[in-house]
């Protein structure tokens, strides 16, 4: 199974009155699925929206991993990384906070972004 976020949510307690009614029912095997399910269907209803706006803003859908090897390759060919990701990113643990900075020149991305602390503090100003 893919790595999962937590979120919180709030709901009316007819809302979730409702939800447990269906998942007494045995439509959905608890609350999660339920609103796992109905999440996934509302993200497939917009799916070509996603796709037009990620192609049109030059976004990387999925899991992205930079390691140092990747990150040191970049700054010897002189070249910085513009980071776009809507998924998941991550930066290697062995990744200096001085080499990300030195190679790193934006970061956005809208899901999880996984990084040392002090990597995430050296790419606080270029982080949106």
């Amino acid at each position: 199974m893919a790595e999962m976020e937590k979120l919180t949510i709030n709901l009316t307690p007819v809302d979730v009155g409702q939800i447990e009614l269906l998942v007494e029912h045995g439509f959905y095997s608890n609350r999660a699925e339920f609103i796992r399910v109905a999440i996934r269907d509302l993200l497939a209803k917009h799916a070509e929206t996603v796709r037009e706006t990620t192609t049109r803003q030059g976004l990387t859908i999925g899991a992205a991993l930079y390691t140092r090897r990747i990150l040191e390759e970049r700054r010897g060919a002189g070249e910085g990384l513009q980071i776009r990701v809507v998924g998941m990113l991550s930066i290697a643990e062995d990744v200096e906070p001085e080499l990300a900075r030195e190679t790193i020149e934006s970061v956005m991305v809208r899901g999880i972004f996984k990084a040392s602390k002090e990597v995430k503090e050296a790419l606080a100003d270029r982080t949106c």
